[in-house]
Protein backbone atom coordinates (compact mmCIF):
# COMPACT_ATOMS: atom_id res chain seq x y z
CA UNK A 1 0.00 0.00 0.00
CA UNK A 2 1.18 3.36 -0.64
CA UNK A 3 2.27 5.72 2.18
CA UNK A 4 0.98 8.79 3.32
CA UNK A 5 3.97 10.85 2.20
CA UNK A 6 3.05 9.62 -1.40
CA UNK A 7 -0.59 10.23 -1.09
CA UNK A 8 -0.36 13.50 -0.14
CA UNK A 9 1.52 14.73 -3.53
CA UNK A 10 -0.50 16.09 -6.55
CA UNK A 11 0.68 13.62 -8.83
CA UNK A 12 -0.85 10.24 -6.79
CA UNK A 13 -4.25 11.86 -7.02
CA UNK A 14 -3.85 12.58 -10.92
CA UNK A 15 -3.41 9.16 -11.33
CA UNK A 16 -5.97 7.72 -9.24
CA UNK A 17 -8.03 10.17 -11.04
CA UNK A 18 -6.77 9.02 -14.60
CA UNK A 19 -6.72 5.19 -13.30
CA UNK A 20 -10.90 5.51 -13.07
CA UNK A 21 -11.24 6.89 -16.08
CA UNK A 22 -8.90 4.39 -17.93
CA UNK A 23 -10.35 1.20 -16.38
CA UNK A 24 -14.09 2.45 -16.50
CA UNK A 25 -12.89 3.05 -20.60
CA UNK A 26 -10.99 0.06 -21.27
CA UNK A 27 -11.76 -2.75 -18.75
CA UNK A 28 -9.26 -3.41 -15.88
CA UNK A 29 -7.13 -5.98 -18.18
CA UNK A 30 -6.78 -3.81 -21.51
CA UNK A 31 -6.35 -1.05 -18.94
CA UNK A 32 -2.54 -1.40 -19.11
CA UNK A 33 -0.10 0.79 -16.82
CA UNK A 34 0.83 3.07 -20.37
CA UNK A 35 -3.15 4.17 -20.80
CA UNK A 36 -3.29 5.05 -17.11
CA UNK A 37 0.17 7.25 -18.05
CA UNK A 38 -1.33 8.66 -21.21
CA UNK A 39 -4.65 9.59 -18.97
CA UNK A 40 -2.72 11.20 -16.04
CA UNK A 41 -0.39 12.98 -18.35
CA UNK A 42 2.71 11.53 -16.98
CA UNK A 43 5.49 9.12 -18.25
CA UNK A 44 5.11 5.43 -17.56
CA UNK A 45 7.57 5.13 -14.96
CA UNK A 46 6.59 8.30 -12.88
CA UNK A 47 3.26 5.46 -11.69
CA UNK A 48 5.88 2.96 -10.73
CA UNK A 49 7.04 5.59 -7.89
CA UNK A 50 3.32 5.52 -6.32
CA UNK A 51 2.87 2.08 -7.09
CA UNK A 52 4.09 -1.23 -7.13
CA UNK A 53 1.96 -2.21 -10.12
CA UNK A 54 -1.75 -2.38 -12.14
CA UNK A 55 -3.12 -4.41 -9.09
CA UNK A 56 -1.44 -1.73 -6.46
CA UNK A 57 -3.28 0.77 -8.77
CA UNK A 58 -6.82 -0.62 -8.31
CA UNK A 59 -6.97 -1.07 -4.86
CA UNK A 60 -5.52 1.88 -4.39
CA UNK A 61 -8.19 3.52 -6.18
CA UNK A 62 -10.92 1.64 -3.88
CA UNK A 63 -9.48 2.69 -0.88
CA UNK A 64 -9.14 6.67 -2.03
CA UNK A 65 -13.12 6.60 -3.53
CA UNK A 66 -14.27 4.41 -1.11
CA UNK A 67 -13.00 6.54 1.68
CA UNK A 68 -15.34 9.15 0.37
CA UNK A 69 -18.24 6.92 1.26
CA UNK A 70 -17.02 5.91 4.63
CA UNK A 71 -15.70 9.99 5.78
CA UNK A 72 -19.37 10.92 4.83
CA UNK A 73 -20.76 8.45 6.44
CA UNK A 74 -19.22 8.97 9.62
CA UNK A 75 -20.37 12.52 9.71
CA UNK A 76 -23.70 12.18 8.66
CA UNK A 77 -23.40 9.99 12.14
CA UNK A 78 -21.95 12.60 13.97
CA UNK A 79 -25.31 14.63 12.91
CA UNK A 80 -27.00 12.92 15.83
CA UNK A 81 -29.86 11.87 13.44
CA UNK A 82 -32.03 8.84 14.24
CA UNK A 83 -31.09 5.75 12.55
CA UNK A 84 -33.54 6.17 9.78
CA UNK A 85 -32.62 9.79 9.19
CA UNK A 86 -28.72 8.18 8.93
CA UNK A 87 -29.49 5.43 6.38
CA UNK A 88 -31.67 7.99 4.36
CA UNK A 89 -28.49 10.17 3.93
CA UNK A 90 -26.37 6.75 3.24
CA UNK A 91 -28.21 5.66 0.29
CA UNK A 92 -28.72 9.10 -0.95
CA UNK A 93 -25.16 9.79 -0.53
CA UNK A 94 -23.96 6.36 -2.02
CA UNK A 95 -26.16 7.06 -5.10
CA UNK A 96 -24.97 10.67 -5.36
CA UNK A 97 -21.21 9.82 -5.25
CA UNK A 98 -21.18 7.16 -8.21
CA UNK A 99 -23.89 9.56 -10.02
CA UNK A 100 -21.64 12.25 -10.47
CA UNK A 101 -18.76 10.39 -11.39
CA UNK A 102 -20.11 7.26 -13.98
CA UNK A 103 -16.77 6.05 -14.23
CA UNK A 104 -15.73 5.58 -10.79
CA UNK A 105 -19.30 3.42 -11.05
CA UNK A 106 -18.18 1.44 -13.72
CA UNK A 107 -14.91 0.72 -12.29
CA UNK A 108 -17.08 -0.59 -8.83
CA UNK A 109 -19.86 -2.32 -10.34
CA UNK A 110 -18.23 -3.99 -13.03
CA UNK A 111 -14.61 -4.18 -12.94
CA UNK A 112 -13.80 -4.58 -9.63
CA UNK A 113 -15.96 -7.66 -9.54
CA UNK A 114 -13.56 -9.11 -12.49
CA UNK A 115 -10.43 -9.06 -10.60
CA UNK A 116 -9.06 -11.78 -9.33
CA UNK A 117 -9.23 -13.55 -5.63
CA UNK A 118 -6.11 -11.41 -3.67
CA UNK A 119 -7.55 -8.09 -5.33
CA UNK A 120 -11.18 -8.94 -3.98
CA UNK A 121 -10.03 -9.79 -0.44
CA UNK A 122 -7.79 -6.77 -0.21
CA UNK A 123 -11.18 -5.02 -1.54
CA UNK A 124 -13.68 -6.34 0.82
CA UNK A 125 -11.56 -5.42 3.88
CA UNK A 126 -11.45 -2.06 2.33
CA UNK A 127 -15.20 -2.06 2.23
CA UNK A 128 -15.38 -3.42 6.07
CA UNK A 129 -14.82 -0.06 6.94
CA UNK A 130 -18.03 0.94 5.26
CA UNK A 131 -19.59 -1.91 6.57
CA UNK A 132 -18.64 -1.56 10.12
CA UNK A 133 -20.62 2.40 10.22
CA UNK A 134 -23.37 0.97 8.84
CA UNK A 135 -23.36 -1.70 11.64
CA UNK A 136 -23.64 1.40 13.92
CA UNK A 137 -26.25 2.38 12.53
CA UNK A 138 -28.65 -0.58 12.97
CA UNK A 139 -27.27 -1.32 16.40
CA UNK A 140 -27.84 1.98 17.69
CA UNK A 141 -31.91 1.79 15.61
CA UNK A 142 -32.62 -1.46 17.39
CA UNK A 143 -31.61 -0.07 21.14
CA UNK A 144 -33.55 3.26 19.99
CA UNK A 145 -36.23 0.70 19.17
CA UNK A 146 -36.59 2.21 15.80
CA UNK A 147 -35.76 -1.18 13.80
CA UNK A 148 -37.00 -4.45 15.15
CA UNK A 149 -34.73 -4.92 17.96
CA UNK A 150 -34.40 -8.92 17.50
CA UNK A 151 -33.31 -8.96 13.93
CA UNK A 152 -30.09 -10.46 12.91
CA UNK A 153 -27.33 -7.29 12.52
CA UNK A 154 -25.19 -9.65 10.30
CA UNK A 155 -28.45 -10.26 7.88
CA UNK A 156 -29.89 -6.83 7.44
CA UNK A 157 -25.92 -5.23 6.70
CA UNK A 158 -26.59 -7.74 3.69
CA UNK A 159 -29.68 -6.60 3.07
CA UNK A 160 -29.38 -3.04 3.24
CA UNK A 161 -25.69 -3.12 1.02
CA UNK A 162 -26.96 -5.65 -1.35
CA UNK A 163 -29.87 -3.44 -2.14
CA UNK A 164 -27.82 -0.13 -2.82
CA UNK A 165 -25.10 -2.58 -4.74
CA UNK A 166 -27.70 -4.45 -6.71
CA UNK A 167 -29.17 -0.82 -7.54
CA UNK A 168 -26.12 0.70 -8.95
CA UNK A 169 -25.08 -2.45 -10.51
CA UNK A 170 -28.41 -2.22 -12.47
CA UNK A 171 -28.31 1.31 -13.15
CA UNK A 172 -25.00 0.96 -14.90
CA UNK A 173 -25.82 -2.23 -16.83
CA UNK A 174 -28.23 0.01 -18.18
CA UNK A 175 -26.33 2.99 -19.42
CA UNK A 176 -27.20 5.83 -16.82
CA UNK A 177 -30.51 5.97 -18.73
CA UNK A 178 -32.21 7.06 -15.95
CA UNK A 179 -31.99 9.12 -12.71
CA UNK A 180 -30.17 6.96 -9.80
CA UNK A 181 -30.32 10.16 -7.01
CA UNK A 182 -34.07 10.13 -7.40
CA UNK A 183 -34.50 6.46 -6.56
CA UNK A 184 -32.61 6.70 -3.08
CA UNK A 185 -36.46 7.63 -1.30
CA UNK A 186 -38.11 5.02 -2.46
CA UNK A 187 -35.30 2.07 -2.02
CA UNK A 188 -34.86 3.51 1.55
CA UNK A 189 -38.54 3.33 2.01
CA UNK A 190 -38.56 -0.18 1.21
CA UNK A 191 -35.31 -1.17 3.48
CA UNK A 192 -36.88 0.90 6.88
CA UNK A 193 -40.18 -0.97 5.68
CA UNK A 194 -37.69 -4.72 5.99
CA UNK A 195 -35.76 -2.97 9.28
CA UNK A 196 -39.01 -2.24 11.19
CA UNK A 197 -40.80 -5.28 10.44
Amino acid sequence: MVNNLKRNKPKYKQIIDAAVVAIAENGYHQAQVSKIAKQAGVADGTIYLYFKNKEDILISVFEEKMGLFVDKLNDIIKNGNSSSECLAQMIENHFQVLSNDRHLATVTQLELRQSNKEIRLKINAVLKNYLVLLDQILIEGMLSGEFNPTMDVRLARQMVFGTIDEITTTWVMNEHRYDLVALAPKVTQLVLNGLRA
